[in-house]
């Protein structure tokens, strides 16, 4: 089992170096979308190798941060102008009633900033607060900034969880 392990991390890392600091920015993009790629599948890897000396630990988490929140954005304005539609639409046969869209959309009136806080730190909703974010509208400047907070705190945790793995390798 161990080395299953060993040879699963050699592989994230081997891969995590071969696609550098653009496919961490383009990782962490997607993640922040409605592809919901695992961010720990990169930004661990990204810790380990900085601890092994072949990535700056600071470039891949700020590059890690600009490309959630990035991705973030892009999905805000997806659901900003279309989303309320498409789930008007769409949410009946998933058995959402538009008396539940308004409620969330209420919910986000009086709780957006901190509900984007939290689901940056939260494995499953991270990928869909954007959504909500702005079919809600919520103001764009405090999306940001939440994001952006939560983004870095969730990065940095990631980053240093395979530093501290890269180091005790």
């Amino acid at each position: 089992m161990h080395s299953f392990f060993s040879t699963l991390i050699e592989t994230l890392i081997n891969f995590i170096n071969q696609i550098g600091y653009l496919g961490i920015f383009i990782g962490m993009f997607l993640e922040s979308t409605v592809f919901p790629i695992p961010s720990e599948l990169i930004m661990i890897p990204a810790g380990i190798s900085a601890a092994k000396g072949g990535m700056n630990i600071y470039i891949a988490t700020i590059l890690g941060v600009i490309g959630n929140v990035l991705g973030a954005i892009f999905s805000y304005y997806l659901a900003l102008l279309i989303g309320r539609r498409i789930l008007f639409y769409v949410g009946k046969y998933f058995f959402i009633k538009a008396a539940t869209i308004i409620k969330i959309e209420e919910f986000f009136k009086s709780h957006g900033p901190i509900s984007v806080f939290i689901a940056r730190l939260t494995l499953g909703f991270r990928h869909l607060i954007s959504l909500f974010a702005g079919i809600a509208k919520m103001d764009l400047k405090l999306f940001i900034i939440y994001t952006s907070i939560g983004s870095a705190v969730w990065n940095s945790i990631l980053v240093l969880i395979g530093y501290f793995i890269g180091e005790n390798d």
